[in-house]
């Protein structure tokens, strides 16, 4: 089942169409994309940058068993989580998920389901910088 999975830890830039290609399928109707990006602002504090940090042995061990369950869970055809780390400015992108299946709703909610556990349970770390300071987030797993 692995040729249907990608799973990815780096420190360069994510590139959608790798993920896009990657889940694109003739026999596939639907196609669910999720990026996440760098925003300005977090809890009305101006956000200057990110920087993630992760436990990659274990990070791609629990991604890999997120995009197992979400295949066998919702039927879908393929899946690709991709996350970055190190410094990430406005803008700049963390995380993308694609999910493709043959009808959109099992994409929607794999995808939905995969974002969502990754961020509770795999272990990348997000630390936020502002003008007065920086704090970690996401304290778990």
């Amino acid at each position: 089942m692995k040729e249907n999975i990608s799973i990815k830890i780096t420190s360069e830039k994510l590139n959608l169409q790798t993920c896009y290609d990657f889940v694109q399928d003739d026999s596939c109707g639907g196609i669910a994309v999720f990026i996440g990006t760098v925003r300005n602002v977090t809890n009305e504090r101006n956000v200057i940058k990110l920087d993630f940090s992760a436990y990659e042995p274990m990070a791609i061990k629990e991604m890999n068993k997120i995009a197992q369950q979400a295949i066998k869970k919702y039927a879908i055809y393929k899946i690709a989580i991709h996350h970055a780390i190190g410094v990430l400015k406005i803008g700049d992108v963390p995380v993308i998920i694609t999910v493709s299946s043959p009808h959109r709703g099992a994409a929607f909610e794999a995808c939905e389901f995969a974002i969502d556990t990754l961020k509770e349970t795999v272990p990348i770390w997000k630390k936020e910088y502002f003008k007065d300071g920086e704090i970690w987030v996401n304290s778990h797993p």
